[in-house]
């Protein structure tokens, strides 16, 4: 069965199937994936993008080795648009591949929970963070990311969910998405192109 054919079931996201279908992939060089979302953490996707191509930059392009990271002076890092603790960030996640020698063959075989269990370790590396390196880097297709605003958002106009706290909001959620499951990466992915589109809520 293919994802779209089991998400259709739920007759409100039906419509949104109707979009390009997505294919999921696996990247290298999981450790640049997990600075990149450091960066891009409470900014926009236009901003994000141009201070991780300046972060490339320092390195003539070329995504760098942990070591690399680590060797890059704090002034360095700075001087591309990074606040201080987002600096302190990224180099935790450099100190702690290499400390812990993680590699992305490691990465590709571990369950969802290890690996948000494992690097959530990282000082600054949230789940939220380490959901969105499971879903757009490691290629797993059943992560549900509850606590991005986006999500929630879409989810709300969707299902005109009504709420009074958020965790009563995240428990609604959760139970929208367990009728999704082994497919709730996609329905995250039509969720977010959804709200894009239609300027959901």
């Amino acid at each position: 069965m293919t994802y779209q054919q089991h998400l259709k079931k739920d007759l409100k996201f039906a419509p949104l199937l109707k979009a390009k279908p997505y294919t999921l992939k696996k990247r290298k060089n999981t450790g640049v994936r997990l600075i990149a979302s450091i960066i891009s953490q409470q900014l926009n996707t236009k901003v994000a993008k141009i201070i991780f191509l300046r972060f490339l930059d320092l390195y003539h392009g070329y995504e760098p080795s942990m070591q690399e990271v680590m060797d890059t002076p704090v002034e360095t890092l700075r001087s591309i648009g990074l606040s201080s603790s987002k600096v302190n960030y990224v180099q935790n996640v450099a100190r702690f591949f290499i400390e812990q020698k993680i590699t992305d063959k490691q990465l590709y075989t571990m369950e969802p929970e290890a690996v948000i269990a494992l690097l959530t370790q990282i000082k600054g590396v949230g789940s939220w963070t380490v959901e969105m390196l499971l879903m757009f880097s490691l290629g797993h297709e059943n992560v549900f990311a509850v606590d991005d605003l986006g999500i929630q958002q879409a989810m709300i106009g969707l299902y005109k969910i009504k709420y009074t706290t958020k965790k009563e909001l995240q428990t609604k959620m959760l139970k929208k998405a367990a009728a999704w499951a082994p497919f709730k990466t996609y329905a995250c992915l039509h969720l977010w192109q959804w709200k894009d589109d239609k300027g959901a809520v």
